[in-house]
């Protein structure tokens, strides 16, 4: 249950989320739980859409990226981001079962993808505070300057959505997936 009210329609929300919220419909087809609960605050959707539709214009791909966002919701223990991801990583992406499961335990069967993922995992668990081996690790693996603050930057989106699911109990609206079974 859900530990904050959110709008339950686009003319529901507040004034300044609505224009935002028609984005996400027309993009999406619907809008889902955790932009309806993040209209709670129309500068958090905001920032959080802004941020987002950068970051999709960056140089990772979109394999990469969803990778990175299963290993941090596996992490934070995000039940809704791993639905969500799993159901993106699947259908957008066309990741695999198996690729999933690896990238939810912090790797890949792709090498470069691994050295991006195990990254992550290291700024989630690590706070930020990673060691020079392990951005020798991502950069010699092929990945330039750009793409390292990226990867940072997708950590910290992701970061932002699975704590906001967490605290306040977004209910999944995708197909479940269970965040203590990787």
């Amino acid at each position: 249950m859900t530990r904050l009210q959110f709008p339950a329609s686009i003319d529901d929300a507040p004034a300044a989320a609505q224009p935002f919220l028609q984005g996400v419909e027309k993009m999406l087809g619907s809008v889902p739980n955790l932009f309806r609960l993040t209209a709670n605050s129309p500068a958090s959707l905001e920032g959080f859409l802004g941020l987002n539709g950068a970051l999709a214009k960056g140089a990772l791909k979109p394999q990469t990226r969803e990778r990175i966002a299963l290993a941090v919701a596996q992490i934070n223990g995000c039940a809704y981001c791993l639905s969500a991801h799993t159901y993106l990583a699947k259908n957008l992406a066309k990741l695999d079962d198996a690729e999933i499961a690896a990238n939810r335990a912090g790797s890949s069967s792709d090498p470069k993808a691994d050295a991006a993922i195990r990254f992550a995992v290291a700024l989630v668990n690590q706070r930020g505070h990673v060691s020079d081996d392990d951005v020798s690790a991502v950069r010699t693996a092929g990945y330039s300057d750009g793409e390292l603050v990226e990867i940072v930057a997708h950590v910290a989106l992701n970061t932002l959505t699975n704590y906001l699911n967490e605290a306040f109990g977004t209910p999944i609206d995708f197909p479940a997936v269970d965040a203590n079974a990787a």
